[in-house]
């Protein structure tokens, strides 16, 4: 029976749909775990599923030999060696889409907060301020939207950016068609252009600190920064500096170079403070809609690799498509990339007089991945010598 363990208060309809599915050994617990509290309680997992905060280092996943696949309940894997998972034949599975309408309207409803001033208003309201002004606030239509990173979520944004009357422009380092009105533009160009710029990049080494000193200073004094992706793509302190000089005139930021573990864990920030911001607890994705849709997204994905070995949309893994089994019995190979290994299985299977009645095949650098389909019962025996093999870095019988 295949454990898994659900960390970080995952929406509960993803233990439904394994338990619909026939997996009933599902622990579903509400923070993050780190250290040897995280390896002591996957010890015997199969698969677990976290979001942003949990951490599985090389280090964990060497502490853990049974675990079989990871699920994160999220759009970013960073906080996953991917690498370290791959090399050990585990799979890595996201929700690249569920909570892209969620973050978008966030992005829409802060750029219009920004525009008419009204984080300033509501905290010097607060303060006993009646601050009754039109100046400086304007509307939304006719600002021109900048957004870096036009990929799921930054298309979205452009989309609902035009249904209220804004123009879009937009920078991706790859060609990316455009949708509605929008036109791409060079980044450069972009920053001096816009009245807004939004931020939808992936975290990796050409994104850090993509939003730095010079690039935040390109930017009109009269513009808004909103960063909803990644915390390093925002030079922080350099923000901080150019918002308290009045070289830009807000600002609207949920994610962070270092956040929080849980909900007790005060807030540390430079940005703290500043009315023309909004800082938001990573919660881009967080509405009850797209948390719903996460969970089964994930959940499924889990629920058929499990099953049935298929590794459609893994991150980090040769992708083969969902199959329903062929034959009496399924075998899961996963080996180094090398001459001859299909081979010598296929060899091994005959040695045993068993048929062949399905295979599939898939590799992605130097990781192979191998589903095959016979008409008998497996030997214990063939399963050890597969596993033994020199070249198999993992093999599984479902």
């Amino acid at each position: 029976m295949n454990k898994i363990v659900l960390l970080e208060k995952i929406h509960p309809n993803a233990v439904s749909y394994l338990k619909e599915q026939g997996f009933n050994d599902v622990e579903r617990l509400s923070s993050a775990l780190s250290g040897p509290e995280l390896v002591q309680t996957l010890a015997d997992a199969d698969a677990v599923g976290i979001r942003s905060a949990t951490h599985l280092t090389a280090e964990v996943l060497a502490a853990l030999p049974r675990l079989r696949a990871i699920g994160c309940f999220c759009i970013g894997t960073n906080q996953v060696d991917l690498g370290a998972a791959a090399s050990r034949g585990i799979p890595v599975f996201n929700a690249p889409y569920s909570n892209t309408r969620s973050v978008a309207e966030l992005v829409i409803a802060q750029a219009i907060l920004l525009l008419r001033r009204i984080p300033e208003k509501n905290a010097r309201a607060h303060r006993g301020r009646w601050e009754k002004s039109a100046t400086g606030a304007f509307e939304v239509r006719n600002k021109t939207l900048g957004i870096i990173g036009y990929g799921n979520i930054g298309a979205q944004v452009g989309i609902l950016a035009e249904s209220v009357g804004m123009h879009v422009i937009y920078f991706d380092p790859e060609s990316k068609l455009p949708l509605g009105n929008a036109k791409p533009q060079p980044l450069e160009e972009l920053l001096q252009q816009a009245d807004v710029v939004t931020l939808h990049v992936p975290a990796n080494p050409t994104t850090k600190n993509l939003m730095n000193r010079e690039r935040i200073a390109a930017m009109k004094p009269s513009a808004l920064l909103i960063n909803a992706s990644r915390g390093n793509v925002v030079d922080i302190e350099a923000l901080n500096d150019a918002l308290r000089a009045d070289r830009l005139a807000g600002a609207a930021i949920d994610v962070f170079p270092v956040e929080p573990h849980n909900n007790q864990e005060e807030f540390v920030s430079p940005l703290r403070g500043l009315d023309n911001v909004i800082l938001t607890p990573h919660i881009g994705g967080s509405t009850e809609e797209a948390q719903q849709n996460i969970g089964r997204e994930v959940a499924e994905k889990l629920a058929r690799f499990l099953a049935a070995g298929t590794t459609r949309s893994a991150v980090n893994f040769p992708e083969i498509a969902h199959l329903e089994k062929q034959g009496q019995n399924r075998i899961l190979h996963v080996h180094r990339n090398e001459p001859g290994v299909i081979a010598r299985m296929n060899a091994d299977f005959a040695a045993y007089n068993l048929n062949i009645v399905a295979q599939q095949l898939q590799t992605r650098g130097a990781l192979g991945y191998a589903i095959t389909d016979v008409d008998a019962a497996i030997p214990d025996g063939l399963v050890q010598q597969l596993c033994a093999a020199p070249t198999t870095i993992r093999c599984h019988l479902v």
